[in-house]
């Protein structure tokens, strides 16, 4: 179908500095789920918006690139030879058992949310992690209902060790797992 994005790994020569030029990276976010002290979440009102103009697309991709030559790997929906979603995991293994592996990134442009695109993206970096050893999957994710929802479709489950390096560098982000089967 020509529509509908090709899935596959992504390969260094697609990782120009304007890879992301059409990427709309954009949403709107009025509420959110927090983790409160004693563990349990609430949900409270807070709108703002997500969005990345010129400059922070080449940073991403040059995070990208950096992730993929540390030996990294990345995944990513191509629709037209545009990068429409992308996906990664680290290759630090962590955990009181070495059993986690890292997915700092997944995006899906706007546009094409809602398509199963985040959900295949998220199946590749599960295959990835587990021909790699982990056990678990390691998200740490956007506050936002919209993407919390989306993760809990999937089956990812509030994380039983919290990486304190990932969560100081988002505190509102939602640390999740996912168990590789």
């Amino acid at each position: 179908m020509d529509d509908y994005p090709e899935i596959r790994p992504i390969a260094l020569k697609d990782l120009e500095d304007k890879a992301l030029e059409s990427f709309d990276r954009y949403q709107t976010t009025s509420e959110i789920k927090l983790k409160e002290p004693d563990g349990s979440f609430v949900y409270i009102h807070d709108e703002f918006i997500d969005d990345w103009d010129s400059e922070k697309k080449v940073e991403v991709v040059q995070r990208l690139r950096s992730c993929m030559e540390s030996g990294r790997f990345v995944a990513g929906a191509f629709l037209q030879n545009s990068i429409v979603g992308f996906a990664s995991v680290d290759n630090s293994f962590f955990g009181s058992e070495n059993q986690y592996l890292e997915m700092p990134f997944m995006h899906v442009s706007s546009e094409m949310r809602g398509k199963g695109i985040g959900r295949k993206l998220f199946a590749l970096c599960c295959e990835n992690a587990k021909k790699r050893g982990a056990k678990k999957l390691y998200i740490s994710t956007h506050p936002s209902i919209e993407s919390q929802g989306f993760y809990e479709s999937l089956g990812c489950l509030p994380a039983a060790e919290i990486n304190e390096e990932i969560y100081s560098r988002e505190p509102f982000n939602i640390q999740l797992e996912f168990t590789l089967e």
